[in-house]
């Protein structure tokens, strides 16, 4: 065991699957996180410790953890005064921002927040739900909620709901009156870890990997033969922005070209790139893109 350890904290609960796999896309190789709150990583220099994203804030600020991942809401709920290392596009099903958003039942006849007038609220984003109701001046009562607050949507007057697709709200016949804030995952520090040469590096070294993960996911190697007579005609139908690579074939009047674009400009340039001379294309799927 290294006598060097940073401390990096993994969400469990609706995060930990998402988390483990974009780590074993960054290349690291993790076990024992079904049994044990202490997972296993191959490397000696990292200890995990899994906690629910809405109290890693607060183990962070306090030293307890060097490092670890939540989400922007819990950090602003918790007030956790934290360095932000970087924003990680990641979430439980898709790479967009979760909201949380103020709902109530279809049948309700509340259209905007401020039908809500002397109501009770219920959620699990206590704080920032009060604050937001503060500024608009309306008067509510925020009641914390333990989990399934779409049900407790016709007990009393309205919720305040994470969501990222909007299937949940649906499908409990909610509807969905206004958005009180959006919210990414964010790599978080301890603020004197921060100012330790090792931990920095290693947390830097770890950003560096996962965000070049997030990259991969949405994008795709592109390599094909082109007849050097065809050479302008395929760099039309790239993306002006990418600069792609020109190699030589043993068959001079042949070249490779090879490029890396984003997964939906693939589908549609493909075809393009066939009708303008483009032959032998393949495309592949990649690990890391870093930039």
């Amino acid at each position: 065991m290294s006598a060097k350890i940073l401390k990096l904290g993994i969400p469990k609960g609706s995060l930990q699957k998402a988390t483990f796999e974009l780590f074993e896309k960054a290349g690291f190789h993790i076990t024992g996180y079904e049994r044990s709150y202490f997972p296993q990583i191959d490397d000696s220099e990292i200890q995990l410790i899994m906690l629910r994203a809405q109290e890693m804030s607060r183990y962070v600020e306090d030293g307890v953890l060097d490092a670890g991942f939540t989400g922007q809401d819990w950090i602003l709920e918790n007030k956790s005064d934290v360095t932000e290392v970087c924003q990680l596009l990641y979430s439980k099903a898709t790479s967009k921002p979760a909201r949380w958003v103020l709902a109530v039942p279809n049948e309700s006849s509340i259209q905007k927040p401020e039908d809500l007038e002397g109501g009770i609220i219920a959620t699990e984003l206590v704080g920032v739900t009060r604050e937001y109701f503060k500024k608009k001046n309306i008067n509510v009562k925020v009641e914390f909620s333990w989990g399934a607050t779409e049900v407790k949507a016709r007990l009393v007057n309205g919720i305040v709901e994470l969501t990222e697709t909007g299937s949940s709200i649906k499908a409990n016949n909610l509807k969905i009156i206004d958005t009180l804030m959006s919210s990414t995952t964010r790599f978080i520090a301890n603020k004197d870890s921060w100012k330790d040469k090792f931990k920095k590096e290693k947390i830097e070294n770890i950003s560096i990997l996962l965000n070049a993960a997030i990259d991969a996911k949405t994008t795709v190697g592109l390599k094909m033969n082109v007849s050097r007579d065809s050479i302008d005609e395929v760099l039309k139908v790239l993306p002006s922005e990418k600069s792609p690579t020109i190699s030589s074939l043993a068959d001079s009047n042949f070249v490779a070209i090879e490029v890396v674009v984003d997964v939906e400009t693939e589908r549609v340039i493909v075809p393009k790139l066939k009708r303008a001379g483009a032959s032998g294309i393949i495309t592949y799927p990649l690990n890391k893109v870093i930039h």
